[in-house]
């Protein structure tokens, strides 16, 4: 005859291992709601009575569990529920929000200022070049041109017709009023 060996439990012992993880299920319990400030609040333990069912988002099982308070043996009789004049505004909340995007525009038109001011800067140093060089293409002078093999030409009548339009060019650009953005 033989003899039986009994069971030995182990981890490989699929039975054990399938009740381990029915139980390991009830410790991952999660309850998940939104709070009285819009943020959601993730637990093992129920959300605290005053949050409604809307706000429960995720909760193990089926319905909701009420958990009454602890009530101490000093304590006065329980407060009646808060009103609606009592509860968290979220007013306060908006104001923020509205302060932050206040600010945000705020610096979003200092930036905008700032660079309107450097391309008038840049637009007024580009006026006052071309009129200097316009009035040098108009003295008569004689003037040269690097080329570009860098070698030095003197300018003739006619690149110097060239240059000076070229000249108006960017005068009428520069030296007018800022063109506005569309």
């Amino acid at each position: 005859m033989s003899k039986a060996t009994p069971h030995k439990l182990s981890w490989r012992n699929p039975l054990l291992m399938g009740v381990l993880l029915a139980c390991n299920t009830f410790a991952l319990a999660q309850w998940q709601w939104v709070d009285a400030t819009g943020r959601k609040v993730f637990s093992d333990t129920p959300p605290p009575a005053g949050i409604p069912d809307k706000n429960v988002l995720k909760q193990p099982g089926g319905g909701r569990i009420a958990i009454p308070a602890p009530v101490s043996e000093t304590a006065p009789a329980a407060a009646p529920a808060p009103t609606a004049a009592q509860a968290p505004q979220i007013a306060t909340r908006d104001t923020e929000l509205e302060a932050r995007k206040k600010q945000a525009e705020q610096a979003e038109e200092a930036r905008k200022k700032a660079d309107m001011e450097r391309v008038a800067k840049g637009r007024a140093d580009n006026c006052e070049r071309a009129r200097k060089a316009k009035i040098t293409m108009e003295s008569g002078v004689r003037l040269a041109t690097t080329n570009a093999k860098g070698e030095r030409e003197i300018m003739d009548d006619k690149a110097k017709a060239s240059e000076s339009q070229r000249m108006d060019a960017v005068i009428r650009e520069n030296c007018g009023t800022l063109p506005t953005a569309k």
